[in-house]
């Protein structure tokens, strides 16, 4: 069975779900990525994409097991929609390399203000490889990063610079915590939006960067 999800896992996925629009190819990163489909709005139609072999990827199956015929990337028992396409992996980097995803959700242990990302290894941990990581926040025509805002040492995921091996060079567009909204502005990852039960203070807590913040807060729901 899949874990249970935070009250702050939810509260950022659903807003993350927000940044989706209507007719988007999307690529789903392993971890917190792999649950949007279920936030998804009603009435928006999204193709995801699956980097191990398929289009149409559906709502996580928690009845799944290990051996399910249909997995995701990740190696999590799925659901696939009508209309869903199956194909090798020759395919599937073909879609991410010719420019045809049009968002790549994926997480973070840093994103740089400048928008650089750090995802996929921390030195001294076992790391299997970054996968198509890289290739993913290069090639995909806007990379949102859903990530929790603080590490667990209290400080923030959004950084002055990465200390971390980077992933990518200045590929985030946005980044989406379950306490603000940043959106890449003029090379600057920017303040646009903050939940209103932490205000533009609560979304720089443990921030230690200067981050611009813009001169009018979007709405938290997000413009549909």
């Amino acid at each position: 069975m899949p874990r249970e999800l935070t009250v702050n896992e939810r509260t950022l996925l659903a807003r993350a779900a927000r940044e989706v629009r209507h007719g988007m190819v999307v690529n789903l990163g392993i971890g917190l990525p792999q649950f949007l489909p279920g936030y998804i709005p009603d009435g928006v139609d999204v193709s995801f994409h699956s980097e191990n072999g398929f289009v149409g990827m559906g709502k996580g199956d928690i009845e799944g097991t290990p051996d399910s015929d249909v997995i995701d990337a990740g190696g999590r028992a799925c659901q696939v929609v009508k209309g869903a396409a199956f194909f090798d992996s020759l395919m599937s980097f073909a879609i991410v390399r010719g420019g045809n995803l049009d968002l790549a959700v994926l997480g973070a242990f840093e994103v740089g203000v400048n928008g650089d990302l750090a995802n996929w290894k921390i030195p001294g941990k076992l790391t299997p490889g970054m996968g198509g990581g890289m290739e993913l926040a290069q090639k995909a025509n806007h990379v949102l990063v859903i990530s929790h805002h603080l590490d667990k040492r209290g400080r923030g995921k959004l950084v002055g610079q990465c200390s971390l091996p980077l992933t990518a060079p200045k590929c985030v567009g946005t980044l989406v915590t379950e306490r603000a909204v940043f959106r890449r502005l003029e090379g600057r990852m920017t303040l646009v939006s903050a939940h209103p039960d932490h205000g533009k203070n609560g979304a720089l807590e443990g921030i230690d960067a200067d981050v611009p913040v813009a001169d009018s807060l979007e709405n938290w729901e997000g413009a549909k």
